[in-house]
């Protein structure tokens, strides 16, 4: 009544030598790096350059969609650091002055 034969039981079984490569796919990564925040005027990711559609269709998405996003996340970088998307000075001043009176009033 040994367990030698093909019962079921774990000797004689074999198992692969890595087991974590089961839980491996080859997908491509996602970008994020943890700060999710949408930029209003550009309306991007400041983490990652996706926007808010690309981030929550990611899981769903081909390796090729994923593939044309990652390319083209380089130059969306520049749109936040566009002037255009910056504050401008006279909106910066008014910003400061705005803190400035409510740690007056403190």
């Amino acid at each position: 009544m040994g367990g030698g034969g093909g019962g079921g039981g774990a000797r004689g079984v074999s198992r692969p030598e890595n087991t974590d490569a089961i839980w491996r796919r080859a997908e491509i990564a996602s970008p994020c790096v943890k700060i999710c925040v949408i930029h209003p005027a550009a309306g991007l990711c400041v983490g990652c350059n996706r926007t808010a559609d690309e981030i929550a269709g990611w899981t769903a998405m081909t390796d090729a969609e994923r593939a044309a996003i990652m390319a083209a996340l380089p130059a969306r970088a520049s749109l936040l650091t566009a002037p255009q998307n910056r504050p401008s000075r006279r909106r910066r001043a008014q910003r400061e002055d705005r803190d400035a009176g409510a740690q007056r009033e403190d």
